[in-house]
């Protein structure tokens, strides 16, 4: 933990701590009273709040995205300030430091590392690992290349994704099939995480991977280019480009980019288990969008007094995806309201969701008052 002194970007911090509300107090509270009430209209109600099942995108799958994003919308900023305070090889110190930490919180999130059980080490299944890779790649080509090479090997990274994923076949998967059970992204994670894969279970017959289809390492290439795509945002609010000119440059963009996702996904399906470049390009387009609204609001239009409170996620949201993630405060609200039970029916599990996550909140926001945060 360390205190929070630099200057900072305060659209970023609102629109990463609109990111974390969503995920770790809205939609836990909202799933919650949704299946409490069990009736039609609150299931339409609650579509976009869930990941859809293969092809296709809701709101619900913006937010590893725009996670991921935003990680890289900070990189310029910290990045000139340590290239200009430290050695090459200092900033490299501090990459892996962070990379090898963001690789076992997510482990830790998983639930893998601290069962303690060696039938259960699952090696990359999380989206703080996505982010320490994707920051990796992104860091390289920070510190090595200009901005048009950056550009340059971003779209070659996307490009390299579509190509393999397209053209290559080995035993029966890949060459174009974009299936959950069929495509290259899949086979190389069978083939080099086995039993390390999330999912997976050993079988007297060998490695049962059950239903878990998500994929990492090829999957690797576009997480970089995820990040990057924050880190071009980035660069533009850095410039010195007016206010102005700045949310209207990302919103062109963005706009750009979801139309050609979109036009990509007649191809390559738009689907986020295996972060196909049509999906990156589509979601990044859409974090453009929200980065440009939220600067819009709160660095051009100074709307930020409306908005502070989402810092309390925002600053801090290593922490508080970890709390949301690896601590279960169920029990603590259970033995204050466990008299409600008889008479609140089906809705004293989201009595008990909504007490959990304002745990959370209340913890987040002592430690922002005290100017605490988890930095890694």
């Amino acid at each position: 933990m360390e205190n929070q002194k630099t200057e900072r970007l305060g659209s970023l911090d609102v629109l990463r701590g609109f990111d974390l509300f969503c995920l770790v107090f809205f939609q836990p509270v909202l799933r919650s009273l949704m299946h409490a009430m069990n009736v039609p209209w609150m299931d339409t109600l609650c579509t976009p709040f869930e990941h859809v099942r293969w092809e296709g995108f809701v709101f619900w799958d913006i937010i590893m995205p725009l996670f991921m994003f935003m990680a890289g919308v900070s990189m310029p900023f910290a990045f000139a300030k340590h290239l200009q305070n430290e050695s090459k090889l200092q900033l490299y110190k501090r990459i892996l430091k962070r990379v090898v930490l963001l690789w076992i919180f997510g482990m830790m999130c998983q639930g893998n590392l601290l069962s303690l059980d060696s039938n259960r080490i699952f090696f990359f299944s999380n989206t703080l690992q996505a982010i320490a890779i994707g920051y990796l790649i992104s860091a390289i080509l920070l510190i090595h290349f200009k901005q048009k090479a950056q550009i340059g090997i971003t779209a070659g990274l996307l490009i390299l994704f579509w190509f393999l994923m397209t053209f290559v076949s080995v035993n029966g998967y890949g060459g174009g099939d974009f299936t959950e059970d069929h495509n290259l992204a899949e086979y190389i994670d069978r083939l080099i995480l086995g039993r390390f894969r999330d999912g997976s279970t050993l079988t007297a017959t060998g490695v049962n991977f059950g239903a878990y289809r998500y994929t990492w390492l090829l999957s690797s290439l576009n997480f970089g280019v995820t990040v990057m795509t924050g880190v071009f945002a980035g660069q533009i609010l850095k410039g010195s480009l007016s206010k102005e000119r700045k949310y209207r440059t990302l919103l062109l963009i963005g706009a750009a980019m979801i139309l050609t996702g979109w036009l990509w996904s007649f191809q390559m399906p738009i689907i986020k288990h295996i972060w196909t470049s049509s999906m990156t390009l589509y979601s990044s387009g859409i974090c453009f969008l929200l980065m440009a609204l939220f600067y819009y609001l709160v660095d051009y239009k100074n709307y930020g007094k409306y908005l502070n409170w989402l810092k309390i996620y925002g600053m801090n949201s290593i922490l508080a995806y970890l709390l949301c993630e690896i601590v279960d405060f169920s029990g603590v609200v259970k033995s204050v309201f466990h008299g409600l039970e008889p008479i609140l029916g089906n809705y004293y599990q989201p009595l008990i969701k909504l007490g959990s996550v304002s745990i959370i909140f209340f913890i987040l926001l002592l430690m922002h008052r005290k100017g605490k945060y988890l930095k890694v």
